[in-house]
C-alpha cells in the first residue's frame, strides 16, 4: 500500500538569487526557479518508471514537493558558482531512470558536462540502455552573497 502516490511527471527547474544572507539568497534562487512557495523535500535520485517530462507543473503552495537538486552559495564577490542536474531515462519504460546532481565553483559548461557523464555512468553500471538524457543548469557570478539552484521536481498528475 502506497501512502504517497508515486510521481509520474518530472520538471527541470533552475534559479539564482542574491541577498544579504546565504539562506535568503537560496530562497531567492528557489523563487526564481518557480518553487519558492513550496516545501521541497530532498530525495535520492530515482525517476519512477514511465514518468514523463513536462515543461511546467502546477504545485500547491506550501505542498511537500519531492525534489532532487544541486545548490551552492557563496559570499566571495566575483566568484562563479554553478549547479546542474541531469535526468537519464531508460529505453525500457518499465525500469526507473536516474537523476544526478552537481554543484561547484566552476563554469556551467564544466558542471553540466560532469553531471551528464554521471548520469550516463549510472546507466552503465545498472546495465540499462539510455533512451533520453536531459539536463539543466545555471551559472552565476556572485556580487556579495549569491546562490544557485538546479532541480528535478517530481510530481503526480
Amino acid at each position: 500500500m502506497n501512502m504517497v502516490p508515486t510521481p509520474n511527471t518530472f520538471c527541470l527547474v533552475k534559479g539564482a538569487g542574491e541577498a544579504r544572507t546565504r539562506l535568503n539568497a537560496f530562497d531567492k534562487a528557489l523563487l526564481a526557479a518557480g518553487i519558492g512557495d513550496t516545501n521541497i523535500v530532498r530525495m535520492s535520485s530515482i525517476v519512477p518508471p514511465s514518468a514523463r517530462r513536462v515543461d511546467t507543473v502546477d504545485l500547491p503552495k506550501g505542498g511537500l514537493i519531492p525534489t532532487a537538486y544541486a545548490h551552492i552559495d557563496s559570499e566571495t564577490s566575483g566568484e562563479i558558482i554553478s549547479a546542474a542536474v541531469a535526468v537519464a531515462l531508460p529505453e525500457d519504460p518499465s525500469l526507473p531512470g536516474v537523476i544526478m546532481e552537481h554543484e561547484d565553483t566552476q563554469p556551467l559548461s564544466v558542471v553540466e558536462n560532469k553531471v551528464r557523464q554521471m548520469a550516463e555512468d549510472a546507466f552503465t553500471y545498472r546495465n540499462r540502455t539510455l533512451k533520453d538524457l536531459f539536463s539543466i543548469g545555471i551559472e552565476y557570478q556572485v556580487n556579495k552573497c549569491g546562490a544557485v539552484f538546479a532541480g528535478a521536481v517530481l510530481w503526480y498528475e
